[in-house]
């Protein structure tokens, strides 16, 4: 037990030393040394102003980092720099409120945000980051305010924006594997489903949304008014069902579980049957005024972020236009529409969210998400996509994070020339909307969370692009992993090949990179 005095000062700390894993523990497991966090560190709080503190100022960055965040070492050194600063913005936007800690998304004040700058439109996004924090209170508290907490406030916001918590909720499980933690949520989840069947869905059972409500407003196929049928909402509301199913299994609550295995397969269907433009090969908004959208958007790849669509050609086929250059792909990342279309960025720059073509990282991590579970869990899809091109999409994605050679992260992007077009913008600097780490974590190494006592690691990084690479303390299951490849053995010492640590002992070898499956003890 703590004494009053010992918690005082902790509190004083930040609270790094009582929540923290034991330094034993963190030794047991650890290949990395803290030295490359600190040099990331240091580089970081050297070129900030830091205009706004909040929880973690920068001087206690180290510490909270060190004892938080997985280490990652590896040869591409802008994917490496990247993956530590946004580690590094994401502690900036955690903040200790009177109803627990929550993370926000702008770094300054916003007109349309709720109580304590709170905004909910990137909450899944959050939550995915979060997941891979070591001290569980901070994303369990930010849940809990969403849903608990929000909706007894005179001015709720959750329903501001839709969003897959649900689902993120459940992928936060499948990381901390806290079955009290989704009970003691799960009536909360139920209610927020049924808000939005109530408030959302229409008579067919697809789902409706402003695109301002989707948070991407001024889109070549929305309105701030229009009730349009969106692939963004229908697909969440499909992902959160999936989800409420599963840990409705979890608890044993097996009707829960069937009612809302039922609301997935209709929801699949409908949007499989409605949303589909065979023509364009493409998943595509069901206009309010009748019939599909003539333009290709972003949104059209979210279905796969949850693996919904069926595993045939017809859909697969979808992932051709992020290759082509009159579709998605640009010099500066993947855009929100597709280039060809005569509407693409005519919305006007930086006056509005311009949601008609630009870069949205929010966008990006859907679509590298939902490529990275094309790749992984579908066999139909056109033959020259692969983990190299998943590898140089996501490369300039990390890439894209500058300003004035520096690394930055903001609201969205010209295509051409990278400029943030929200410019100087306070609000748009440090912009916690979209994500990356996990995209590290989850999709380029691999770790492939788990509800069952096991851990698979399926790792799409092109053969002979790494000779070395090394993710360590990354806490799953209660347990501290390393995920460790050194093709010559030189650079660890070793010895060659991919291995797997939990908690120091090694329970996976293989002379080669690639997929893995290990039950843990």
């Amino acid at each position: 037990m703590m004494t009053s005095a010992f918690k005082k000062i902790v509190f004083a700390l930040g609270g790094v030393i009582a929540l923290a894993p034991s330094m034993a523990q963190q030794r047991s497991s650890s290949v990395l040394s803290n030295n490359i966090l600190q040099r990331y560190v240091t580089k970081f709080n050297t070129a900030d102003t830091q205009d706004v503190q909040n929880y973690v100022p920068n001087i206690r960055a180290y510490d909270w980092m060190a004892a938080n965040v997985p280490l990652f070492e590896c040869p591409d050194s802008i994917i490496e720099n990247i993956y530590y600063y946004r580690w590094w913005t994401f502690r900036k936007h955690l903040k200790q409120t009177d109803e627990g800690f929550i993370f926000t998304e702008f770094i300054t004040p916003v007109k349309h945000a709720g109580k304590y700058n709170s905004v909910s439109s990137a909450l899944g996004h959050q939550i995915y980051e979060g997941r891979w924090l070591r001290d569980t209170q901070y994303i369990q508290q930010y849940i809990r305010f969403w849903l608990q907490k929000d909706k007894h406030f005179k001015a709720p916001r959750l329903y501001g924006f839709s969003g897959w918590t649900e689902d993120a909720v459940y992928g936060l499980f499948k990381v901390q594997k806290d079955t009290a933690f989704i009970r003691s949520l799960f009536t909360d989840m139920e209610e927020d489903y049924h808000r939005w069947e109530q408030d959302r869905q229409l008579p067919s059972g697809l789902f409706w949304q402003y695109d301002v409500k989707d948070a991407m407003e001024e889109s070549i196929s929305g309105g701030r008014k229009v009730k349009n049928k969106r692939p963004s909402i229908n697909s969440y509301m499909y992902g959160n069902a999936r989800a409420m199913e599963q840990m409705a299994n979890i608890l044993q609550q097996p009707a829960k579980a069937a009612e809302y295995r039922q609301k997935a397969i209709v929801l699949r269907k409908l949007i499989q049957d409605s949303l589909w433009d065979g023509n364009a090969s493409f998943f595509k908004t069901g206009m309010e005024k009748g019939g599909l959208s003539d333009a290709r958007e972003a949104i059209g790849f979210i279905p796969w972020y949850f693996n919904l669509p069926d595993d045939e050609k017809r859909y697969g086929k979808a992932w051709e236009q992020i290759t082509d250059t009159t579709g998605f792909k640009a010099p500066w990342g993947l855009t929100t529409a597709e280039r060809r279309h005569p509407a693409f960025r005519t919305h006007g720059t930086g006056h509005s969210c311009e949601w008609d073509g630009a870069i949205w990282p929010f966008a990006s991590t859907q679509t590298l998400k939902g490529f990275s579970n094309l790749l992984k869990n579908y066999k139909q899809y056109p033959k020259n996509l692969n983990a190299e091109i998943f590898y140089d999409a996501f490369h300039t994605y990390a890439w894209s994070h500058q300003k004035n050679g520096q690394p930055y992260i903001g609201e969205y992007q010209d295509e051409k020339t990278g400029y943030w077009l929200k410019g100087d913008n306070p609000r748009s600097s440090f912009y916690n909307h979209s994500g990356f780490v996990d995209l590290v974590i989850n999709d380029l190494v691999g770790i492939k969370p788990s509800s069952e006592n096991k851990l698979v690691i399926s790792p799409l990084i092109p053969e002979g692009r790494w000779d070395w690479f090394c993710l360590d303390k990354v806490s799953y299951h209660g347990k501290l992993v390393t995920v460790l490849w050194d093709k010559t053995g030189t650079h660890y010492n070793k010895g060659r090949g991919f291995r797997i640590y939990a908690d120091g002992q090694e329970i996976w070898y293989s002379k080669k990179l690639k997929p893995a499956s290990v039950v843990l003890k």
